[in-house]
């Protein structure tokens, strides 16, 4: 049931994503904030840390910071403040890792995977960056419809190696045709932004199998909206390479 959880929560996320990328930048920066708080307060319940709510304030911090930069920053450079607080969320994780009394033994699982969680809440803040680079919501809606067939089809109990190729050719096809009808993106380029989407979705759904199953409905949801942090950034910079 959790590894369900995971996946309706991913879907609830990207669907917030989209329609915020059609409100005004306020919205979008409110969603963002929201699902860095969402990621930070459950991505330590995923891991099974100490220090859950320190290391999970951390992370949501990070990823409300770079949000918040991403919308302000003058352009082109939207995000070039993102590298200074996934450095400062990092040092952040360390001096936690430092001060805190339990778990000495795991300490380096901790920092590790609270590092993790630090970087995919700051770069969610790429979906905003995106937005601003292009002035429209072609690229999020292209990568929004690949991401959603890869979602599903990670929903179903099938093993990796069949799962993973499936999601990445439906993606694939997905993506061109999101841009055939809602936008002027060259085909090609859109089914290249869905292969790479989907594989990095498929990416974390065989981290999330070999890790096991979440421990809680906090883990779950956490585990479900950190790959969409991950593309944030990936479609802002494909977004640079592909379209202009």
């Amino acid at each position: 049931m959790r590894s369900w959880t995971a996946g309706i929560a991913g879907i609830v996320a990207l669907a917030v994503i989209i329609a915020a990328s059609y409100a005004t930048l306020s919205i979008s920066l409110s969603a963002g904030i929201v699902l860095s708080a969402v990621l930070g307060m459950g991505w330590p319940h995923y891991l099974g840390v100490p220090a859950k709510k320190t290391l999970g304030s951390v992370i949501a911090l990070t990823g409300a910071c770079a949000s918040v930069t991403a919308a302000l920053t003058p352009g082109p450079g939207y995000l070039s403040w993102l590298p200074v607080f996934l450095a400062v969320g990092v040092g952040a994780v360390f001096v936690v890792q430092l001060v805190r009394g339990t778990g000495q033994s795991h300490r380096l699982e901790s920092t590790l995977g609270a590092s993790a969680g630090v970087l995919l809440a700051g770069l969610g803040s790429g979906w905003i960056a995106s937005h601003r680079f292009t002035g429209e919501t072609a690229m999020t809606l292209i990568a929004g419809v690949s991401a959603l067939v890869a979602l599903l089809i990670g929903m179903i109990r099938w093993p990796d190696r069949v799962i993973a190729p499936l999601a990445i050719i439906l993606a694939a096809l997905a993506g061109p045709l999101a841009a055939l009808l809602f936008s002027e993106v060259h085909i090609i380029q859109a089914a290249i932004i869905g292969a790479v989407i989907a594989a990095v979705l498929m990416s974390f759904r065989r981290l999330g199998t070999a890790a096991g199953r979440p421990r809680n409905v906090q883990g779950a949801i956490a585990m479900g909206i950190a790959p969409l942090g991950a593309l944030g950034a990936l479609v802002y910079f494909i977004d640079k390479l592909l379209i202009t």
